[in-house]
């Protein structure tokens, strides 16, 4: 047989567990000795380390680390002896005292298997002896942190990680996950405390449902534990058991909900990437399903950058094997003139080959290992930024995206900082660090520039499409026909189902191949993917990076040392025509959670604010810095209000309360016990405290607000309830309290007479639920706001809907003067329009508020 491969070791002990074939077992390891003699014809001499047992090979690591690493195959073997011999070109002797004769077996046993001819049957050999193990061994409970962990179940599995899978035991108790290798790597037993888990995922490994991953931070790239389980139902039982331990300690994420945090300017492209990465089942301790991201810059000849010129970037619309026209049209021919199973790329845009084309600097020994110990040709290593995506561009068979290091902060995979003998070029030269791109000054730069480049405003208008290719309705289907995006059938979910493959070899050869080509995102969107909100008018802006929702408008602080409330109605008129003339005085974020709430004391030298992160908050403009603090239960405040001599501030909760906080006091002074569920509203009026409520109603109370001024116990009575058909979301009264408006989760306006409890009119206006109404200040007409995004005005009188006003985001919140309304829509941006005459957005801004960037903003009408 051939010498087997040398390995010289230049990184870390560990080099030699990673020279591993893909789905090769690591079983066991013991001391042995290398007899070096009969390969170097010299002096009998004797090497001590440690010899490696796998599935396929078995491999011998020197205790001396001038010495190389060597790696065998089992079917190079030509004898192996009871006595501990291992002869090959290479021969040792196994000193592992009484344990000899197992060992010898299970080589035997392996040996065996790998000289058999058919890659089924080898594998079916394998799979035995190692379910065999499996089955004489258990978790040894003796690990277990604390004695008093109680067991719920235990069952084999595979620990992966790069190119290495770890076969063991896993265990779970009421407090820890345990998993327990054979061989006792990485370490004797690896141990997660639950209440340390942060993020679960369900994984397909090898396009079956197999795959379990742990994450204890919030990091969603580098995992705690991968897990590769034999039976689909034991993944499923310790996933359920997991997530319903911390069912009140993690929260639950979906496309759907990273989607409109992205959308609405709460992650940057690169976070929202990485979360469609890790749903869609991609992973770095998966080779075969990496993380893969976009190519985002087309220019890499120019000496400076411009990230305002749209030729700067790549078009995102297509994938990469459809962006030369010329080679698009070549793998169309192909692709009609093929026969079913039709497919236009013969290669994907992520596989581990490629994966390890961009890491070989850092991650040599994964190479080595695809390679068969030799690294790539050199003139075909990744030598240049330039000329892979030229090769991309014009390429027959190169589609590849980039992965998330391109735009991290380490650029060590850019640089041969091992020094590593990678090879000489036809020209001569030797392989060293990448060449970057002229308008790059070094590798940090590089990354830096990428960064911004991923986050720039081209790329976030146009990101949405680049997902519809990758992890959306264009991934497959007639759309990804139109989109030129069709890939081999094996690298989809569902495309092959090797559990119907009856033959062993086919199905054997259908997983490796499937390991080894690469594998298509789980598909996450099925419909066209929204595209990102972004300010394109901004006259006045916080940052030009925050488009934040609102949650709450508040009118009550336009000027250092007067609110509207004391305003004359000259002065209030004046506002009003000035409204877009704003200028920021201050920002503070003093929530944890989206401000729901604001109240302003009558000098406007106060101001309250609830959260959903349950507390009232108190900020002196005084001072200039929070001043109180108060939780009243452990769920959201959903409102306040300021009662009369700003002695006290009414709070609801969605603990079905009402809390009345004592201002002179500093403390709670008494609650109100009043609804079935979450306290949606409240408006007070002439000692009557109005209360609108998910459970579908409005209920009016009599409470006097002299007795709370000083400090009373307050008698509450129950005046009236207004019953709907659906959660109410909001209710405001008119100037006068002589009329209610409510807003349903259904889209209903309803109007109320309040001294007689009696409706006036019912109009259903929004195709979703409404999130704010008010009264114009002469009582004729009702603005209503939804989350369709349409401003509705309603004629009082008539119950008619007399104007509405589509928006281009959705508004959930609002104060008006009859004619002009300030609304703030959800991005964080407020649009003012002139509802009388043709309606126009006059400019879009980011206003006083308070929102779910957890902030209040100040700032100064400038008349």
């Amino acid at each position: 047989s051939s010498s087997p491969p040398l390995f010289f070791r230049c990184l870390s002990p560990r080099f030699s567990l990673l020279l591993l074939d893909l789905e090769e077992y690591y079983f066991e390891q013991h001391t042995s000795w290398w007899i070096a003699a009969l390969i170097l014809f010299t002096p009998c001499r004797k090497i001590r380390g440690s010899l490696k047992v796998c599935s396929k090979s078995i491999i011998f690591e020197p205790e001396d680390h001038v010495e190389p690493i060597l790696k065998i195959p089992l079917r190079d073997c030509k004898k192996i002896e009871e006595n501990g011999y291992v002869y090959s070109t290479f021969l040792f002797h196994l000193e592992v005292s009484s344990k000899t004769e197992d060992v010898v077996q299970t080589l035997l046993q392996l040996h065996r298997a790998s000289c058999l001819d058919k890659l089924g049957d080898q594998t079916a050999m394998i799979a035995a002896n190692l379910q065999s193990r499996l089955a004489r061994t258990s978790f040894d409970k003796n690990s277990f942190q604390n004695v008093s962990e109680i067991p719920h179940m235990e069952c084999e599995a595979e620990m992966v990680t790069p190119l290495v899978t770890n076969p063991g035991h896993v265990c779970i108790t009421d407090q820890s996950l345990y998993f327990q290798p054979l061989n006792g790597y990485p370490e004797q037993v690896v141990r997660i405390e639950l209440h340390r888990v942060k993020q679960i995922y369900k994984r397909r490994h090898g396009l079956r449902p197999l795959g379990l991953e742990v994450f204890c931070t919030e990091n969603d790239f580098c995992s705690d534990i991968y897990l590769k389980f034999y039976k689909t139902s034991d993944r499923n039982d310790l996933y359920y058991y997991i997530a319903t331990f911390l069912e009140n300690h993690m929260v639950e994420h979906t496309a759907e909900s990273y989607m409109l945090q992205w959308q609405r300017g709460h992650l940057s492209n690169y976070q929202y990437l990485l979360h469609l990465n890790n749903l869609a089942d991609r992973s770095g301790n998966d080779l075969s399903q990496y993380p893969v991201f976009p190519w985002i810059i087309a220019d890499y000849n120019s000496t400076e950058l411009d990230m305002m010129n749209p030729a700067t970037f790549r078009d995102l619309s297509k994938p990469v094997g459809a962006l030369n026209k010329e080679r698009l049209e070549r793998l169309l021919s192909r692709y009609r003139d093929m026969p079913d199973p039709r497919f236009m790329y013969g290669s994907h845009y992520s596989s581990p080959g490629y994966v390890l084309f961009y890491l070989v600097r850092v991650a040599p020994e994964h190479m080595l290992c695809l390679q068969n110990g030799r690294y790539d040709n050199a003139d075909r290593m990744f030598n240049s930024i330039g000329e892979t995506w030229k090769n991309c561009l014009e390429g027959a068979t190169d589609f590849k995206e980039l992965i998330p290091d391109f735009y991290g902060n380490d650029p060590s995979f850019l640089l041969n900082c091992l020094s590593l003998d990678l090879g000489k070029r036809q020209g001569g030269s030797s392989v060293q660090d990448v060449v970057l791109p002229p308008w790059a000054a070094d590798a940090s730069d590089f990354l830096q520039k990428s960064q911004k480049a991923l986050e720039s405003q081209y790329v976030s208008e146009h990101l949405h499409e680049w997902i519809d290719l990758v992890f959306g309705f264009k991934q497959k289907g007639s759309e990804a026909v139109a989109a030129h995006n069709v890939f081999h059938p094996l690298t989809y979910e569902g495309g092959i189902d090797c559990d119907s493959i009856e033959d062993p070899n086919e199905k054997i050869a259908m997983l490796i191949q499937i390991l080894e080509f690469g594998q298509t995102p789980t598909q996450l969107f099925t419909t066209p993917h929204p595209q990102r909100i972004t300010p394109r008018f901004q006259s006045i802006s916080r940052t030009p990076s925050v488009n934040t929702p609102l949650n709450e408008l508040s009118p009550a602080s336009t000027s250092e040392d007067s609110s509207f409330e004391d305003l004359t109605e000259e002065t209030r008129r004046l506002a009003w025509n000035n409204i877009a003339k704003l200028k920021l005085m201050s920002t503070h974020k003093i929530h944890k959670e989206a401000v729901t709430g604001i109240a302003v004391t009558r000098t406007a030298s106060s101001v309250f604010t609830t959260s959903q992160d349950s507390t009232l908050k108190m900020f002196s403009r005084e001072s200039n810095g929070l001043q109180r603090s108060m939780s009243f239960s452990n769920m959201a405040l959903s409102s306040c209000l300021m009662l009369p001599e700003d002695k006290a501030v009414v709070c609801s909760s969605w603990d079905n309360n009402v809390y009345f906080y004592s201002i002179p006091f500093g403390r709670r002074q008494d609650t109100l016990m009043g609804h079935d569920d979450a306290i949606s509203k409240m408006c007070w009026k002439d000692n009557q405290l109005y209360t609108a409520s998910w459970d579908s109603t409005v209920k009016v109370w009599q409470c006097d607000s002299a007795d709370i001024a000083n400090n009373k116990r307050c008698q509450f009575q129950l005046l009236a309830e207004f019953e709907h058909e659906a959660g109410v979301n909001t209710i405001n009264l008119n100037p006068a309290g002589t009329l209610l408006v409510s807003g349903t989760k259904d889209g209903t306006v309803t109007i109320w007479d309040t001294s007689s409890s009696v409706q006036l009119h019912q109009v259903h206006c929004h195709s979703g639920k409404i999130h704010d109404v008010a009264f114009s200040p002469d009582s004729r007409h009702i603005l209503s706001v939804g989350e369709d995004s349409c401003l509705k005005v309603i004629d009082v009188q008539t119950g008619m809907m007399i104007s509405s006003v589509q928006a281009d985001e959705e508004q959930r919140c609002f104060c008006w003067d009859g004619n002009t309304v300030l609304s703030g829509g959800q991005s964080g941006h407020l649009q003012v329009l002139d509802l009388l005459s043709t309606p126009n957005i006059i400019t879009k801004i980011t206003v006083i508020t308070g929102g779910e960037d957890k902030q209040i903003i100040f700032w100064k009408l400038d008349c």
